[in-house]
């Protein structure tokens, strides 16, 4: 079978991290309890709450969108509305899960670079006029990083939680690249959510087979989660090569040598992008870079170039843990020989 082409469609399309396997073929051994009750979810319970804080749980799922569906439900009532921008994942990418599994609606608000801001959210409260005609928007979904490859600095967090706690608004992140947000504002994980109530954490763009989690910030979410993952169908029977996965990838800084890796990638290709006279659309803030690209050329370019077309005139990048220097230069040097650079 002829090796697997590598590239930059996305970090989903990465192997899985050498330890993570190690992780799983360690849990393989024997037989264990189902359904959490294995010492693999007991140790990553412990060691959440040494990352995130004592109040915290986490509650292993199978995916992105399942936690993000979750998570959302557990904030609203079912006369409820969330509120996310109109380039979020939740929007754009979970097709109709937060509708068809949860119930949810969504009101979308403008954004800048992929970031909500108080003045963005504000038409969406204001609009609300408390009747029972419409929904009420209960809740804010950001994240961190966004869906454009940028990342909310501390002070943005800061100035978003605040202003949604003044609305009466609970707030989740979907942190399917929590790792590399918190690894470009050098902070730990707690730090780059900022206030917020509950989050995805995404370990399958970061080395794992699969495997994300919500965690739980507010205890009193803790049930609700509990009780929604199972039944959305998130809970898994044999849930402990979901959970040494994530403790693998928790423990002893794997989680930040992986971002680590991959924004270093993203930073070699946005350097040699310049060398070329290219400038990405967005500031790279995690491991994602966009690069514009004339709509002539466009098609030729995704011919031959392992990326993923995001616009008429744009295409993505995405570095993963292990991505080389010699992939960046090969995809450079694509682009420039279609973009005459």
């Amino acid at each position: 079978m002829a090796a697997m082409t590598r590239g930059f469609l996305s970090d989903n399309a990465s192997g899985i991290h050498p330890r993570a396997l190690a992780a799983l073929a360690e849990a393989n051994e024997g037989h264990a309890p189902s359904y959490g009750t294995d010492r693999w979810t007991a140790a990553l319970q412990e060691l959440v709450r040494d990352i995130f804080g004592p109040d915290a749980g986490i509650f292993p799922v199978f995916n992105g969108t399942g936690g993000n569906v979750i998570s959302v439900q557990a904030l609203l009532q079912r006369w409820d509305a969330v509120v996310a921008t109109t380039e979020s994942h939740m929007v754009n990418d979970e097709s109709t899960a937060p509708q068809l599994v949860g119930g949810t609606r969504i009101v979308t608000v403008g954004h800048t670079d992929g970031k909500a801001t108080p003045e963005s959210l504000a038409p969406a409260f204001d609009a609300y006029d408390g009747t029972v005609r419409h929904a009420r928007p209960a809740a804010v979904t950001i994240a961190q990083a966004t869906e454009l490859g940028t990342t909310y600095t501390l002070t943005e967090l800061t100035e978003l939680t605040a202003y949604a706690r003044h609305r009466d608004a609970r707030v989740h992140v979907d942190g399917a690249r929590l790792a590399n947000a918190a690894v470009r504002l050098r902070t730990g994980l707690r730090e780059a959510v900022g206030d917020v109530h509950l989050l995805t954490f995404g370990g399958t763009k970061n080395g794992l087979l699969l495997g994300d989690a919500v965690v739980t910030l507010d205890p009193a979410l803790a049930e609700a989660v509990d009780r929604l993952r199972k039944a959305s169908t998130q809970l898994a029977s044999k849930m402990r090569f979901v959970s040494a996965q994530l403790l693998a990838l928790l423990s002893d800084g794997l989680w930040q040598d992986n971002a680590r890796r991959a924004n270093a990638a993203a930073d070699l290709l946005a350097d040699k992008l310049a060398t070329l006279g290219l400038s990405p659309r967005y500031p790279v803030g995690a491991n994602a870079v966009f690069i514009p690209v004339p709509a002539e050329a466009l098609t030729h370019v995704l011919a031959e170039a392992p990326v993923l077309r995001w616009d008429a005139t744009t295409v993505r990048a995405v570095a993963s843990y292990d991505t080389t220097e010699d992939d960046v230069d090969a995809l450079v040097a694509t682009l420039a020989r279609h973009l005459d650079c």
